[in-house]
């Protein structure tokens, strides 16, 4: 199946333009006087716009079907109105984006495993994700979604395409009564968004601050820490099928965010490539410091005067303590997830093991600390040469340099299965594991 959308059409007589990137969604080139374009994105949520959208889908009468080629020479006849920032949905340029050749991917991975990708497109907009799926399609070639690279381990060399996803941009949509709703690139590193929005005094994020990788995965696995998660503050995200090109947006109930979970990571995964991602944050956002930790860090300062920037600076403090910066130690942070434990279940291990760290969950399950269980267990700080688990944080593997992904996965194995005798509890991986072969 080749990509559907977008589909491109012309309003005869009126020199209007239109892109259709999918069944809701579509953008609008206006034109104004004799030389300029006014655009509009338009996402067909009520009766009028879903019956306009529709007839431009089946092409009435009035409007005229056109190729990608055709479009661009009508549309680069008038001049585009500087767009604030349009976060990858308005099409700037008619030129494709660079196909390279066996680029080494221990640089674009967080753990530095030696990998290389037979083929490697970096996408800026929209119609770069497209062209890259149309590409591979073509080909047949197996596709990689690359972000920061801090959620995977490399187990072999990719033989097909991978993405990067480069978006840009952050864009206010609305403020109103202290609440700002916010679109965000993509490819926007996420503390470099978390900063900006402490900066500009939009709070809610600031305990997700140091988070590796890039915006366009945070919804993939609902990252969290220290008592926040991105679901607490999530709006919608913009996501392209990879097979139809068609662009749609998902809302909180429609992600089915769980503990380090969503849509994407189950029923729908591999099926969608989020291009950008909206937030509201609030000016007066209440403080999140119920962590221990966190209350530890601030005690110097009177409660009563804590801040966000006080958090976001606490919260660095602590990672930067506990967790190992992956510029200079390879890892993906924290590899496994805290397992989460039914009632009995939780009973049976506090029996045997009362002082194991645990967290109770509204719903009655209780999370207890993975970390804990491995450090128990003995694996904190264990060196095997080439890799390891980190000294300060048993979460954490680390590659010193040297190791494959085969060597890394072996030692998460072995942590696992040694968890499960002593503790009777099945540990599972954050991290993705890319070309392993579980026939081995």
């Amino acid at each position: 199946m080749f990509l559907e959308f977008p589909l491109y059409r012309a309003l005869d007589g009126l020199d209007t333009l239109y892109r259709i990137d999918g069944p809701r969604h579509f953008v609008e080139w206006q034109p104004i006087g004799s030389s300029r374009w006014l655009v509009h994105e338009h996402v067909a949520e009520i009766y009028p716009s879903q019956v306009l959208i529709q007839s431009l889908i089946h092409a009435d009468d009035a409007q005229l079907k056109l190729s990608r080629e055709e479009w661009n020479a009508r549309r680069l006849k008038r001049k585009e109105p500087e767009q604030e920032n349009a976060v990858g949905t308005i099409a700037q340029t008619t030129e494709d984006p660079a196909v390279l050749e066996g680029m080494d991917l221990a640089s674009w991975t967080t753990f530095g495993i030696s990998a290389h990708a037979a083929h490697w497109i970096t996408a800026h907009s929209d119609d770069d994700v497209r062209f890259a799926l149309s590409w591979r399609q073509e080909r047949d070639a197996a596709l990689l979604v690359m972000g920061g690279g801090s959620n995977m381990l490399m187990h072999a060399d990719w033989e097909g395409l991978a993405l990067h996803v480069g978006i840009r941009g952050v864009r206010v949509l609305k403020e109103e009564g202290g609440r700002i709703e916010v679109v965000v690139g993509a490819g926007e590193n996420w503390h470099d968004w978390v900063m900006l929005a402490l900066k500009n005094g939009w709070h809610g994020l600031e305990n997700l601050a140091l988070i590796p990788g890039q915006v366009g995965a945070s919804p993939m696995q609902n990252i969290g820490a220290y008592g926040v998660e991105l679901k607490d503050r999530f709006l919608w995200l913009e996501a392209i099928h990879v097979q139809t090109g068609s662009l749609k947006r998902f809302d909180a109930a429609s992600c089915e965010f769980g503990y380090r979970e969503s849509i994407f990571k189950s029923s729908e995964k591999g099926q969608w490539i989020i291009v950008r991602v909206a937030f509201f944050l609030k000016k007066n956002a209440p403080l999140q410091t119920a962590y221990g930790a966190i209350q530890q860090e601030l005690k110097a300062l009177p409660e009563e005067s804590w801040t966000h920037a006080d958090v976001a600076k606490a919260v660095m403090q602590i990672r930067s303590t506990k967790l190992p910066d992956p510029k200079k130690l390879g890892n993906a942070g924290s590899f496994f997830k805290n397992p989460v434990l039914g009632p009995d279940e939780f009973k049976r291990l506090q029996t045997a093991h009362p002082e194991v760290a645990h967290y109770p969950q509204s719903d009655g399950t209780v999370k207890v600390a993975a970390g804990w269980l491995i450090e128990q267990a003995g694996w904190k700080g264990k060196h095997r040469g080439t890799h390891g688990v980190h000294v300060n944080q048993s979460l954490v593997l680390v590659h010193y340099g040297g190791a494959t992904g085969a060597e890394i996965w072996q030692l998460a194995q072995d942590i696992m299965h040694d968890v499960h005798s002593q503790y009777g509890v099945q540990l599972e991986p954050e991290v993705n594991q890319i070309g392993l072969n579980r026939s081995k």
